[in-house]
Formats: structure tokens, sequence, C-alpha cells
């Protein structure tokens, strides 16, 4: 019998327990498949605000590390580096463009804010991405793209994006 209650009352306890601790659950900004404390802590602060470019080469200059609030043009008034992808072709889709400088090549996340279509584009035209991650209800960031980026200047399209701002960050997963 003792045994019994022994075991009702250690059950309890490690029920109450779990549903006294803090849920990671309730924060949709924990379900990423990387580990993006990094890009949370820039989404935290204030973003720096730019104007998108209607080509690259009016494009704002975007440092790595830092977080920007990027305003955007309607997609038909842009000058396209890359043909937009499918999903980034709908009725009041806005874009821009953004240039960046990587200082060294490595691994590095483009985040934002909302759905959008990233493109970057070298020398040789448009990378492929090797990896990208997203949080359905989250927005701090909501989506990330992963690229290997040789060291250099490259461009930013944005593409597909609903909102005429967009929230925007580079980082550098080489050297965590």
């Amino acid at each position: 019998m003792q045994r019994a209650a022994m075991a009702v009352f250690l059950a309890t306890t490690v029920l109450l327990g779990v549903l006294a601790q803090p849920g990671y659950a309730d924060d949709p900004c924990t379900a990423f498949k990387w580990n993006v404390a990094h890009e949370r802590a820039l989404f935290a602060g204030a973003p720096e605000r730019v104007a998108a470019g209607r080509d690259v080469a009016s494009g704002p200059q975007l440092l790595p590390d830092r977080l920007y609030g990027l305003s955007l043009f309607p997609q038909d008034q842009i000058t396209l580096s890359v043909p937009l992808g499918k999903k980034a072709q709908f009725g009041g889709a806005l874009g821009g463009f953004a240039r960046v400088h990587v200082p060294t090549a490595g691994t590095y996340r483009i985040a934002l804010d909302q759905s959008g279509w990233i493109d970057v584009v070298g020398e040789h035209g448009a990378m492929p991405s090797s990896d990208f991650a997203g949080g359905n209800a989250c927005n701090a960031p909501h989506k990330l793209v992963q690229f290997e980026l040789p060291a250099g200047e490259l461009s930013l399209q944005l593409s597909g994006v609903a909102s005429a701002a967009v929230k925007i960050a580079l980082t550098s997963i080489s050297d965590r």
C-alpha cells in the first residue's frame, strides 16, 4: 500500500513540476530545426530603416549581424536579376534589392520576419540555398535560408513579400 501511495505521490509531483515550468511549446519561435538564438536576439532589437533598391546598383549595403527594416517596391517596378519563382508571383507582391559584403567565405543565413523569396546573386548568377527553416507562427524571425557564400560582393533579390517592409538580417554560422 505504501508503495502505491509513494508512486502516486511521485507521479503527481513530477506532473506538477512539468506543468509549473514555462512551456516551450507556448513559444512558436522554439520550433526551428536549428539553434536560432543569435537571429532571435537580433530580431528583438530595433531595425535600422533603409529603402531597398529597384535594381542591384541602387540597393543599400547591408552588414552581417545587424537587423534592417527594408522598405520594398511593387515587383513590377523592380529590375529583376533572377526570374521570379512561382510562389513569388502573386498580385500585390513586393520586392527589392540590397547588397552585401561577405567578409569571409562560409555558411550564412538570411532571416526574414515574414514569408518571401530570397535570391543571392553573385558573379555567376543565383546561388543555390543549402537549407531553409521556418516558424509558421513566429515572426522573430519567420523564415531563414542558409547559403554557402564566397567572400566578396553579392546582391540580394527579395520578392514575393506581402508587406511594404520586411525585417532582414544576415548572420554567419561558420564562426558559431
